[in-house]
């Protein structure tokens, strides 16, 4: 069976999407606090506009990264907890074999 074939149950879909949008929240306040810490050293219209590439590139991967899709979750997950933003114990109630891939997807390079 393939990551992308792998079967959700409703439990397991209730854990996922509290872990999906904690890990979410934390990014997003931990990118709050960043731009709140650049915006306020903006001094001249070089800086707006590196704030903005800065804040357009961040969108571009956020967007990209949390795709709550059951399909791909598993690597969404990995990515999460690779970058810190997840924990692997936030995802207990999960089946074994979905939190070892996620465990070993998450240590690769």
């Amino acid at each position: 069976m393939q990551v992308s074939d792998v079967e959700w149950s409703q439990a397991e879909q209730t854990i996922a999407k509290a872990a999906f949008e904690k890990a979410y929240e934390r990014e997003m306040n931990a990118l709050i606090e960043q731009v709140r810490g650049q915006a306020s050293t903006i001094e001249t219209l070089k800086d707006v506009w590196q704030l903005h590439d800065f804040l357009s590139a961040k969108r571009h991967d956020m967007d990209g990264k949390y795709d709550y899709q059951y399909a791909s979750l598993i690597f969404v997950f990995a990515t999460l907890v690779k970058e810190g933003w997840l924990y692997l114990d936030e995802l207990e109630g999960l089946a074994a074999d979905k939190l070892m891939k996620v465990a070993v997807l998450s240590r690769m390079e």
